[in-house]
Order: C-alpha cells, then structure tokens, then sequence
C-alpha cells in the first residue's frame, strides 16, 4: 500500500512538473515576433527563432508576424485642384518593424488597420489636392510615392513600416460622371482646335516661304538666261563684224542670200545662181 502511495506522489509530482516545463517554454517560429508580458508590461521582445522560457502563470507571450500585410482601405471621397470630387479605391503593403512600439501603442494588427487608415486618408487628402484631376488620372508615379513616403513617416512612431501605397482606380461619384466627361470632351476639342489652328498656321508659313523660294530661283534663272542670251548677241555680233571687216562685199551678199529665203518663195534656185556669180567674182 505504501508504494502505491509512493508511486501515485512521483506520478503526480511529475505530471505537475511537466506541467510547469510546458507552461514555462514558448517556441518562436521564423516568421513571428514574441513580445513577453508581465502583468501588461513588456519584459522583453523576441525576434530569433528558438525555445525560450517564461514564468507560468505570470508571463503572457503574444506573437506578431512579421510577414507584410496587405490593407485593402475603404473607398474614399476626395476633391482635387479643380474642385472636382472622385472616389479613391486603394490599399497599402505594410508590417510590423518595431513590436514595442507596435504593442504599446497600437496593441493588435486589426486596431493597427484603424491607425493606418486615418494617416493614409490624410495623405490622400493633402497630396491629391493639390493636383487637378486629370493629373490624377494620367500621371500616378510620383504622387503615389509622396503617399507612401508621408504614410512610413507618420506611421513608424507606431512600430509600423510602409512598404508602398498604391491606387486600384478613381472613379467620378455617379451624379459627377456626365457633367465631368462633357467638360472634358468639350476641353479636349477646344485643344484639338488649337492645334489644328497652329497646324494650317503652320502651313501656310511653309507654302509661303516655298512660294518666295520658287520666285527667288525663278528670278535668277530667268536672269541667268538673259545673260547668257546676252553673251550669246554679243558673240554674234563680233562674229558679224569680224567676217565684215574680212572681205565687206561677201558678207553683203550673204545678207542679202538670207533675206531672200525669208520674203522669196523658191529662193534655192536664186541661192544657186547667186552662188555661180560669186564664182565668176572669184
């Protein structure tokens, strides 16, 4: 009987004992923090993977990921430059750099996403109003840094780091939608109008100038021509006075030879006999 009784106290001794080695070990995955509480008061952060102890009964282990998570944030309405109000669907990448900080000020993930929303929106709100809407639209890149810088400045106080924001879409609120696309059809035409305007303008400068162009050579080809012509007279009538300073009655007679094919039909024949007749001269 009294080793029963022994063997039922070792027993219960070392279930109790076990009981203490479980409660005091705590294992921390890879991809986790542990945050060790005492009586709400951080005691010590963990952020190795391993075994570790704690007091049972007295320490409480919270673990945090440290994995990013992605926020899909509420549609916002927010008003541009231009006055015109759009409706602004997007979301952030984020995780947990600091989890003492993380845990003294914001205490969980889903109270973080309260937190991240408010200084996001604030962002939104400053920066897009500061753009005129089809800037919004059109040219996203360097606005949406500006988001992401402001939101991983106002949010590392809280043991939280951005990685990036990001924008799904805008869209106009359905009551703005006709009026918005009619103002913009009706800019983008007064655009079109313009540049077809610089364009025939344009136009005609080039037409103009290629006008005054072809007048220019014009101009000096046709002077070019009377030059020539003129060198040409002036060869022609040395050419006569040289061969009438050589023999005066030969040129006369060939003189008057041309001028009777010109005005005497069938001068060939009194070409012929004229030419006999320089023959006799001879």
């Amino acid at each position: 009987m009294k080793k029963i009784t022994t063997i039922i106290s070792v027993s219960i001794f070392a279930v109790v004992i076990l009981i203490f080695a479980v409660l005091s070990l705590f294992i921390v995955d890879q991809t986790q923090y542990a945050v060790v509480l005492r009586f709400g008061e951080i005691k010590r952060v963990v952020s190795e993977p391993g075994i570790y102890f704690r007091s049972p009964f007295i320490d409480n282990v919270v673990r945090l990921s440290k994995r990013y998570y992605i926020y899909d944030i509420p549609v916002e309405k927010i008003i541009s430059l231009d006055k015109k109000t759009m409706l602004v669907d997007s979301y952030a990448i984020w995780r947990i750099s600091d989890p003492k900080k993380f845990i003294e000020s914001v205490k969980t993930p889903n109270l973080a996403l309260s937190r991240i929303d408010d200084v996001i929106y604030s962002g939104l709100r400053n920066i897009l109003a500061k753009l005129n809407f089809d800037d919004i639209v059109t040219s996203e890149r360097q606005y949406l840094s500006d988001i992401t810088n402001f939101a991983r400045k106002n949010l590392s106080e809280f043991g939280i780091e951005v990685l990036d924001v990001r924008i799904k879409h805008t869209d106009l609120p359905k009551e703005n939608q006709q009026a918005v696309f009619e103002r913009m059809k009706s800019e983008r035409q007064s655009i079109a109008e313009l540049i077809r305007a610089e364009g025939q303008k344009e136009a005609q400068r080039i037409r103009a100038e290629a006008e005054k162009q072809a007048t220019i050579i014009k101009a000096q080809a046709i002077s070019e021509a009377e030059k020539i012509r003129g060198m040409g007279e002036a060869s022609a009538t040395q050419i006569y006075a040289e061969s009438f300073a050589r023999d005066s009655e030969f040129y006369q007679l060939l003189r008057t030879l041309e001028s009777y094919k010109k005005i005497i039909p069938g001068s060939i024949v009194i070409v012929g006999q004229d030419l006999r007749i320089l023959e006799e001269m001879k």
